[in-house]
């Protein structure tokens, strides 16, 4: 069956000039008007907002800010030449991380690539261009789809194509989670595939589709690939077709699937692994809301965090809601439609379908990832009842009642402020008015009356004797205008309102300015890689400086964080955020010279972020002696693994005692102790939040903040006053443990002669490319080669001309084995999962060619 014919025996809409709606023209058309709509509403809520870049208040906000922007300022430095590292590690974040898994998770959209076009100091520009040009494309995909499943009005099909990317999940969840956006898009598309394997067309190209999908964010894919699994089980069981048919409609669905995911195995198998090697991070159990919460969701001007946003515009639920009363529709349509929908919301309220929907991975943060597939099925029964004609007054006040008792539980909501009122009440009466006005143009079914009475009012209203098709016309030109006003101004309202009540929520960041200008400037001047690592600063703008301003720190915020890079930096007293998943810069002279840190930038406090008087002060930097990043130890047997004290892991890996660690004497806000006078002084209390100073000597104040999903890195305080006493007030913003051990004295005489002994024994030159680093070693090296850079999954190294082998594990470094003397060591790194993506992508291409090539040899004609 064609995508143009009706079924059922129905007949066309509403007549006239929408009989060809379903051909590619009008088409694209739809396609076109729902983008343009989508990119002006987009923009013109931010407008409204006052948000960036129409206003002073920033958009960037949580992830947005420590994540996504960041990663696009190392992608357009790796399309520029400037990164430092290639796909497979990136040098910059973490000492040494696989970049692969966190490409595949948020860059390998195809849209990501744009940002090369922007200036790099607009990168937050390039990535709100990319965001709206995202939303556009999803509104031209369903606008498509949209056609697709039914004939209609091309320009409805455009509204409601916009309703669909202009959704609540959109404007409250995924505008700062922009890789999801792309999940947004595959979803019609998939639709779209759909609908060509129920008409046996284009396999290849579906095939292709999916495979674009998964590629470009794998996690809202696969929830885009369980909905359109959903939407073509009903168009089966609405088609009539025999079961037989209904059987190989279904094994050609699983066989393009299993194709286009197939393909897409070199990614998605990367980030599998990458998440099994990943911090565990910090996951909540899952609580369903309220009734009255998941209704307000579907109202304008709702918003909170925690719960479903369903909004889908007031005319696309209207007419979602007049489907079951709809008669013009078929029964099993009208039922089918309601029931998909209804069962959807209540799979989203309970724990296993939820789990379900997320992959079987809890959620952590938002919980209603899935929101979107909601609210296209509710767009799709919305296209279903007006493709159908404009549903008669019985089915629309049927409606309206529904409508009616559904704001009457959301009102006992938190979540409907006073502003919901005026503008539901102005949304509905534009609804209700522009399909009133629409089905008297049609003037069939129950509109006939009202449909004539309007024509003759406009007959003796016309002097100009307009003809019957020209009235018609008047009428629906009102109410394709009123039903667009009315969607334009709930929908700016209720992006407006989400772009403001994030910023009260959320942690929310400057875009970039004058202070990350100072500090890539400052990284640039000291730069010295790969002889040494120049780390952007303790006092961090956002969770990821070092993809943002440049250098190689420890900092690094990723679903990918490794948990070898986890263990070991909390060993050694560093401090982190979101549960383990963000690792903070850790200011400390022995941890520098551990890990090849020869310069470090000193910012002052953000200034968008802190009211702190020091805040938007000068950007300093100081050098330190460091060995390089590849020294030779001793050979040791099993040593002891890292112990309860930072300072003594510290020297662990150093390979020396250099801390004084003494006793303590603690009284109310204060502690006591004794060092070695001229020592540093250093505060580790990982479970403190407020500050300490040293008193009677010059020094930093530390600022220390920890709670269950964060924990304080150890900060230096000072130095140890001539007296040997040293003393350190402390101001507990909240209730907190200073622990056993807490202060340690580092001879800074002592690191000096460690580091001059590592340089004399380490490599004498090192080289890094992408995933390969090299060390040229003093000839007739022994014991064991350590490489600054955490051990994680995927490593192999050699020594000389050996074969290589998996890296050894130098308490959370990686490692080789110098047996017989050597003079040089290589090490290599793939990630895993990616031998098995390349393979599983390679039967899957190879099959696809086959089945390709077969079916050419059936088609082509047979000689005699």
């Amino acid at each position: 069956m064609n995508c143009c014919e009706w079924t059922h025996g129905d007949e066309p809409p509403d007549g006239g000039p929408e009989l060809h709606s379903g051909m590619p023209r009008p088409r694209r058309a739809a396609a076109g008007l729902a983008a343009l709509i989508t990119a002006v509403v987009f923009c013109a809520a931010d407008a409204v907002a006052r948000s960036y870049p129409f206003g002073p208040r920033t958009r960037t906000v949580n992830d947005l800010g420590n994540q996504y922007v960041p990663l696009h300022a190392h992608l357009w430095d790796l399309l520029h030449g400037r990164a430092d590292g290639g796909l497979l590690v990136n040098w910059q974040s973490g000492y040494g991380s696989s970049f692969l898994p966190d490409l595949g998770t948020y860059l390998t959209s195809p849209f990501a690539p744009l940002v090369a076009l922007f200036p790099r100091d607009e990168i937050d520009l390039a990535v709100y261009v990319i965001t709206v040009l995202k939303v556009a494309c999803a509104a031209a995909a369903m606008a498509w789809l949209l056609l697709a499943l039914r004939p209609g009005r091309w320009w409805a099909a455009g509204l409601l194509g916009a309703s669909y990317a202009l959704c609540g999940w959109t404007v409250a969840a995924a505008v700062y989670n922009l890789m999801w956006l792309d999940g947004l898009i595959a979803l019609p598309l998939l639709c779209l595939v759909g609908e060509w394997i129920l008409q046996r067309r284009r396999p290849l190209l579906g095939v292709l589709v999916v495979t674009a999908a998964w590629i470009a964010n794998f996690y809202t894919a696969y929830m885009a690939t369980l909905a359109a699994a959903l939407v073509l089980l009903l168009r089966l069981a609405l088609s009539g077709h025999p079961p037989r048919r209904k059987a190989a409609v279904a094994g050609r669905a699983g066989l393009t699937v299993a194709l286009g995911v197939g393909l897409a195995a070199p990614v998605v198998s990367v980030i599998y692994f990458g998440t099994t090697h990943a911090s565990p991070g910090r996951f909540t159990r899952f609580k369903p809301v309220g009734t009255e919460d998941l209704l307000a969701r579907l109202l304008p001007t709702t918003y909170s965090f925690g719960s479903p946003a369903l909004y889908v515009g007031t005319t696309a639920l209207l007419l979602a809601l007049a489907l079951p009363f709809h008669r013009a529709a078929p029964r099993q349509v009208r039922a089918g439609w309601s029931l998909l929908v209804t069962a959807v919301i209540l799979s989203m309220q309970w724990d296993p379908t939820h789990l379900l929907w997320h992959a079987f991975a809890a959620p952590q943060g938002s919980p209603y990832r899935q929101a979107f597939v909601v609210c296209a099925l509710l767009v799709m029964a919305a296209w279903h009842a007006l493709s159908y004609g404009v549903p008669a007054p019985r089915a629309l006040g049927a409606a309206a009642g529904l409508l009616a008792l559904l704001v009457a539980v959301a009102s006992r909501s938190g979540l409907v402020h006073q502003i919901a009122w005026p503008v539901l009440l102005l949304a509905v009466a534009g609804t209700v008015v522009g399909l009133v006005l629409l089905g008297m143009a049609s003037g069939t079914g129950g509109w006939r009356p009202l449909g004539e009475r309007a024509r003759r009012l406009l007959r003796v209203g016309d002097r100009r004797g307009l003809g019957k098709g020209a009235r018609r016309r008047v009428l629906v030109a009102c109410a394709a205008v009123l039903l667009l006003g009315t969607q334009f101004g709930e929908t700016v309202a209720t992006s407006a309102v989400a772009s403001r009540l994030r910023l009260a929520h959320l942690d929310d960041y400057a875009p970039w300015g004058g202070r990350q200008q100072r500090q890539e400037e400052a990284v640039a001047g000291a730069e010295g890689w790969p002889r040494y690592r120049t780390d952007p600063g303790r006092e961090q703008t956002v969770a990821n400086d070092p993809m943002l301003v440049g250098g190689q720190g420890a900092q690094y915020y990723s679903s990918h964080t490794s948990d070898v890079l986890l263990r070991t930096l909390t060993a050694l007293g560093g401090g982190w955020t979101s549960g383990g998943r963000s690792l903070q810069s850790l200011d400390n002279s022995v941890t520098d010279v551990i890990f090849s840190v020869g310069a470090r930038v000193h910012s002052p406090p953000d200034p968008h972020q802190s009211r702190h008087p020091e805040a938007g002060g000068r950007v300093t930097v100081t050098r330190q002696d460091v060995p390089p990043l590849v020294t030779v130890r001793p050979t040791t047997t099993s040593g002891p693994a890292f112990g309860p004290s930072p300072y003594r892991n510290q020297e662990l890996l150093l390979g020396a005692r250099v801390y004084t660690v003494p006793g303590l004497t603690a009284r109310p806000e204060t502690l006591t102790a004794r060092c070695p006078a001229g020592s540093e002084v250093y505060l580790w209390a990982p479970r403190f939040w407020g500050t300490a100073r040293l008193t009677g000597a010059p020094g930093p104040t530390g600022r220390f903040r920890a709670d269950a999903s964060r924990r304080a890195a150890m900060q230096r305080l000072g130095t140890v006053p001539p007296s040997g006493r040293l003393t350190i007030e402390l101001s507990a913003h909240r209730p907190g443990v200073i622990p056993d051990g807490a202060v340690g004295c580092l001879d800074t005489g002592a690191l000096h002669d460690v580091v001059q002994r590592l340089r004399t024994t380490g490599a004498t030159e090192v080289t890094v490319s992408d995933g390969t680093i090299r060390a040229e070693l003093p000839a007739g090296s022994t014991g064991t080669a350590v490489i600054a850079a955490p051990r994680i999954a995927g490593w192999r190294c050699a020594a000389g001309d050996a074969a290589a082998q998996p890296a050894g594990d130098y308490h959370g470094l990686v490692s080789v084995p110098l047996e017989g003397g050597s003079d040089s060591v290589t090490c290599t790194f793939r990630p895993p999962g990616l031998r098995l993506g390349l393979a599983v992508g390679g039967a899957a291409l190879l099959s696809l060619l086959l089945l390709a090539a077969l079916g050419v040899v059936r088609r082509s004609p047979k000689i005699a």
